[in-house]
């Protein structure tokens, strides 16, 4: 199916359907993705392969000076975002200045916005960096991805690049003390002759076991709402939706939002 990359290092405003009017942050190139996980169901399709795209990211003082530039016309405009969300073709984390464009972004917010939250959308991948766990800290949405509660699927699902670890990472993610929003894509279909499908008994349960180790402040769950690069993958209805956002909150007491 047909992907897209974000072509400029902020963009939008966007109305999002789970985070209302956002303010994009590109941290990656604008003509290619940059990413730990390589997801078959990503609307930006797939990595690059290795060596063939060198990537270009954005320094610190471009993305403050567009983003002062962007903050400063929407304000005249009289439209303020009500978040600022570094999203975007791939993994923002993994910016070496991160940290730093956090603390720039969070100045710029309380200057010219006060009222816009900051949202990270994460794959949690790069918590092992204190730098990056401290900055995600400082923001009010470090929404980090968590697809399933078994290895097996977030190796079909997420395809990591590299080693991955699922209990370091949740180890990982057990550093914000109950101040995370997880965010899990729900789907079904086939990829490389493997049945997925996420939303099984065993699936839930194991998912829902990891929950109760997490304790996040908000559980968002989701499902396919644009082009994947893997062709045979189908929504999860929103009823379906519904119904495990019940069992979430019967069996551990956390807040479920859903996106149909």
């Amino acid at each position: 199916m047909s992907t897209f990359l974000f072509d400029q290092t902020i963009f939008g405003p966007i109305n999002s359907r789970r985070l209302g009017i956002s303010l994009g942050i590109n941290l990656l190139p604008n003509d290619s993705k940059l990413c730990s996980f390589d997801c078959i169901y990503c609307e930006c399709g797939w990595n690059p392969e290795k060596g063939t795209v060198k990537a270009i990211l954005p320094t610190r003082n471009k993305v403050k000076r567009m983003l002062r530039e962007k903050l400063s016309e929407m304000k005249k405009e009289g439209v303020l975002p009500d978040v600022i969300t570094f999203a975007g073709n791939g993994e923002p984390t993994m910016h070496n200045d991160f940290a730093g464009i956090i603390d720039d972004t969070i100045l710029l917010r309380d200057e010219l916005c006060p009222g816009a939250k900051i949202a990270v959308l994460s794959n949690s991948t790069m918590l092992h960096k204190p730098k990056v766990v401290e900055a995600l800290k400082k923001i009010e949405d470090n929404i980090l991805k968590l697809d399933s509660g078994l290895v097996e699927t977030i190796q079909l699902l997420d395809q990591p690049v590299g080693r991955f670890n699922l209990q370091s990472v949740i180890n990982n993610i057990q550093q914000f003390n109950g101040q995370s929003i997880i965010q899990t894509m729900f789907i079904r279909g086939n990829f490389n002759g493997a049945e997925i499908d996420n939303t099984t008994g065993p699936e839930l349960k194991a998912w829902i076991d990891v929950l109760q180790q997490i304790r996040p402040r908000l559980v968002m769950i989701y499902t396919i709402a644009r082009d994947t690069p893997a062709n045979d993958l189908r929504k999860v209805s929103t009823e379906e939706l519904e119904t495990i956002a019940d069992r979430v909150v019967k069996e551990t007491g956390l807040e479920v939002q859903v996106s149909g």
